[in-house]
């Protein structure tokens, strides 16, 4: 692990099918310090959530075994599940999956949940989508700061929520120390197309409010499955606006697109995202 910073691998960066422990391993041995769960809208994963008991201290004891640290989580479910539904059922399915996430995080040790900056995902947005986010959002803020557990936006692919500006707004209303931002300056780069912006001038405006940033390869209308170095994310100067606020950890997302080479895609994602973090940083650490 660097000294001064904690570079996490996305948990889906790796094919599905591989144990807890294979997963950890992997990421440790190719240059990653810590790994981001994936709660994504799939049954498959929503059903960790329900998990017993002794199904979570095993997970538990298999990240003591591997010496990684799982730290933070993805959670993505939203998107299926909006709190800010048009369906109250939807909506009631969208707190009980908050309250199983956080259960599940104070459980294992998860200190951060990323949430998807969406109202509405697969429904038409609106004013009443937007005030039932709001209103769900404080019963998730007040749910998370009963198990400490920091709630941070991710930064998203859709008007509701697609600039840290955005997501500082409903951080600064509801101002609790239990909400916060996780962006992706992938994301954030897209934006910045759309609103002739600068990302390091977003960053500017919510940074005392961000407390991690994924770091996501995207390019023109392109927002996930691709190679790191082959977009146009400005990692420079993204992670000096970053790092400028004291933000010091960072998890490379992406997908694995080949399994049967994931681990050379792995070994590359760790080496880039590395050498882009110290020369920002301008840090003198060996590089992987």
């Amino acid at each position: 692990m660097a000294d001064k910073y904690s570079l996490g691998l996305y948990e889906k960066a790796l094919p599905d099918g591989l144990s807890y422990f294979d997963m950890f391993t992997v990421a440790k041995e190719q240059g990653f310090d810590r790994f981001e769960i994936s709660i994504d809208e799939t049954d498959q994963r929503l059903s960790r959530l329900d998990w017993t008991c002794s199904k979570q201290k095993a997970f538990l004891c298999t990240i003591l075994q591997s010496g990684i640290h799982v730290d933070t989580m993805c959670l993505s479910a939203h998107r299926r599940f909006p709190l800010g539904s048009h369906d109250p059922n939807i909506r009631t399915q969208s707190l009980e999956i908050m309250k199983k996430a956080l259960e599940f995080a104070h459980n294992t040790g998860i200190r951060i949940i990323q949430l998807a900056g969406y109202d509405v995902y697969y429904e038409q947005t609106d004013l009443f989508t937007r005030e039932m986010f709001l209103e769900n959002l404080r019963k998730c803020v007040e749910m998370a700061s009963v198990c400490g557990v920091i709630l941070a936006f991710e930064t998203m692919e859709t008007p509701f929520m697609d600039t840290v500006e955005k997501a500082a707004y409903y951080v600064e209303l509801l101002q609790s120390p239990y909400l916060a931002i996780y962006p992706d300056i992938g994301n954030l780069k897209n934006s910045s197309l759309l609103y002739d912006t600068l990302v390091t001038d977003d960053i500017i405006v919510g940074g005392k409010y961000i407390v991690a940033a994924h770091l996501k390869e995207t390019s023109p209308g392109i927002y996930r499955d691709m190679r790191f170095g082959e977009g146009h994310t400005e990692y420079h100067a993204s992670i000096k606006a970053l790092w400028d606020y004291g933000v010091h950890l960072f998890t490379g997302e992406f997908w694995c697109l080949d399994k049967t080479n994931y681990i050379a895609d792995i070994k590359h994602a760790a080496l880039f995202l590395h050498i882009h973090i110290q020369s920002a940083a301008m840090l003198k650490e060996d590089i992987i």
